[in-house]
């Protein structure tokens, strides 16, 4: 029996989901805790920033003679995507979370914001073609020297940031998971 032509019809996907489940949508996203939808609307910024530095990268590997992005165009590129998929993760633990709102939105800001400070700071380095090696010293941004101790004080705070968010997390999970 050949197939209705309704089938091959293309239709936006609000019209085409019934109003009940247009509503249960409505109201899943409603429930959804703060720092879910942080996490997620982050793992779509970084989605969408790691495909806009993958253009800027092509255009670039396209006019270079050697056939190669600079360093931080491509680390920008990678870390973006890596970030965007590690947001999804947070996402995951923060639905599953014991804690309070307030601590589990922190616990997932943290990593959040540093993830995004990163990926910043590779498209500032990407943009300047300042350096290969944005830890190398004498620290270089642009024409400026920045001394030692800002890029030492940077990385530790992205450390513990990182690391003691999704440890908090991580916890978590394990204490609803035992």
């Amino acid at each position: 029996m050949p197939l209705p032509l309704s089938v091959f019809s293309f239709q936006p996907l609000a019209l085409a989901l019934p109003s009940a489940m247009s509503t249960d949508v409505s109201a899943a996203a409603a429930a959804m805790a703060t720092a879910t939808k942080v996490a997620l609307l982050s793992a779509g910024v970084f989605f969408m920033v790691g495909l806009l530095t993958g253009v800027w990268k092509y255009l670039a590997i396209r006019r270079s003679a050697e056939a190669q992005a600079p360093v931080y165009v491509d680390v920008a590129h990678r870390a973006a995507l890596l970030y965007s998929f590690a947001a999804l993760l947070l996402a995951r633990f923060t639905e599953l979370s014991p804690f309070s709102d307030a601590v589990t939105l922190l616990a997932t800001l943290a990593p959040l914001a540093f993830f995004a400070f990163a990926i910043t700071t590779y498209v500032i380095h990407g943009v300047l073609r300042d350096t290969d090696n944005q830890l190398e010293r004498p620290h270089r941004l642009g024409r400026h020297v920045l001394p030692p101790v800002v890029i030492a004080a940077f990385m530790w705070m992205l450390i513990i940031a990182e690391i003691g968010g999704f440890a908090v997390l991580f916890a978590g999970v394990c204490m609803t998971l035992f």
